[in-house]
């Protein structure tokens, strides 16, 4: 992780979006609803919680760049590794692909082919659906409901005007009750192991560019409340030196309840990235979980060498999308990282597929394979 991830300020007009620090409601009824109440889908079941990555999905969303203010001259580039990344997801599970209009879904799907399918009925600024798409949650007893976290282009930084609807449009759909988080956010920012605990950077929360006013303890309390948990690990993070004040999935992420991994970067590394994640690793190290149990950590190396200099590269292993059947991360032309890596995820995930892709044209802008992509799960 070189000293800035998501170029700062490649911005094509900062728009507004309104900070929604009231209770998580219904979108149908955030006038009335009592503060803190979540949207219900489903009678008798226990709370609507959001479910870790491997659990069995029923499709994964994605959005296409066709935003040349945004991408510039890489947008070519850019799009050729999201289409990539659509067709690999999609030999595993079905891919929904939102496009800005009619020409960019065209565009989309000659690059994207047959297997996944595009749609412009829900329009997009960018490609981050991690970050701009609905959050799913479910009970256990087949129902399924969807929250958006108040996308605000990570602090206004970028425009976002079609983006801050995206989570509300999929749910709708997908005829799936919504509600609205009573914090901002992206669902980078934010980790589950689905059984009661959160991880997540102060930097990328606990921020006034996202919750201007709240304490950490009343950001903790929100986050908690929506998604369906009971404890959160807090590292600090930074601020400012990229456009996600830095998500806590590019560096750990949990494997299963009890379990997380985190990437260590090389020991000659003294920037503040690997200062971040040496400190990540600390932290995580010492914690237990919401159920009392000591964090096993796995640690997997990060590349020595890049095929890239471009200094917003995130040569991030951990930014991976979990498939059916399926762990689909990145490489970076270093043979013995980029093994190690995929060895340690097929021991992680033992029966999934590890495929790696160059997909280095996304990563020099900032975000990976991870960012790019949102699961919804089935209900049961």
């Amino acid at each position: 992780m070189n000293p800035s991830r998501r170029a700062l300020l490649r911005s094509a007009g900062v728009g507004a979006a309104a900070l929604a620090l009231g209770g998580l409601v219904p979108q149908s009824a955030q006038a009335s609803a009592p503060a803190g109440r979540a949207p219900r889908a489903g009678a008798a079941s226990g709370r609507m919680t959001v479910p870790l990555d491997d659990v069995r999905h029923l499709r994964t969303w994605m959005a296409w760049p066709s935003n040349r203010s945004i991408w510039g001259s890489d947008l070519a580039g850019v799009q050729q590794d999201i289409a990539l990344i659509a067709r690999t997801v999609a030999r595993f599970e079905p891919v929904v692909m939102c496009a800005a209009d009619a020409s960019a879904a065209a565009a989309a799907r000659s690059r994207c082919g047959s297997t996944v399918t595009v749609i412009s009925t829900i329009p997009v600024d960018d490609l981050w659906m991690r970050d701009s798409g609905a959050v799913f949650r479910r009970d256990g007893a087949g129902a399924v409901d969807a929250i958006g976290l108040n996308f605000n282009g990570w602090g206004n930084k970028q425009t976002h005007r079609k983006d801050e609807n995206v989570a509300r449009l999929i749910a709708s759909r997908e005829s799936l009750p919504f509600g609205t988080a009573t914090f901002v956010g992206e669902g980078g920012s934010v980790e589950t192991d689905g059984d009661g605990t959160l991880m997540a950077t102060e930097s990328s929360l606990v921020n006034k560019n996202r919750n201007p006013g709240l304490s950490r303890a009343q950001v903790e309390a929100k986050v908690l409340a929506a998604y369906g948990a009971d404890k959160m690990l807090w590292v600090p993070g930074i601020k400012g030196q990229d456009i996600t004040d830095d998500h806590i999935d590019v560096t750990s992420r949990f494997i299963r309840p009890g379990v997380v991994m985190v990437q260590v970067p090389p020991a000659d590394r003294t920037d503040i990235w690997a200062k971040d994640a040496r400190q990540q690793l600390t932290i995580l190290s010492a914690a237990t979980d919401a159920r009392g149990r000591r964090l096993q950590v796995l640690k997997v190396d990060g590349p020595d060498t890049l095929r890239s200099d471009n200094p917003d590269f995130v040569d991030s292993y951990l930014n991976f999308h979990v498939a059916n059947g399926a762990v689909i991360t990145s490489q970076f032309g270093d043979r013995a990282k980029d093994a190690g890596a995929r060895q340690g995820l097929a021991a992680a995930f033992p029966g999934r597929e590890v495929v790696q892709l160059d997909v280095d044209r996304l990563m020099g802008g900032g975000g990976g394979i991870h960012c790019s992509t949102m699961q919804q799960p089935t209900a049961l």
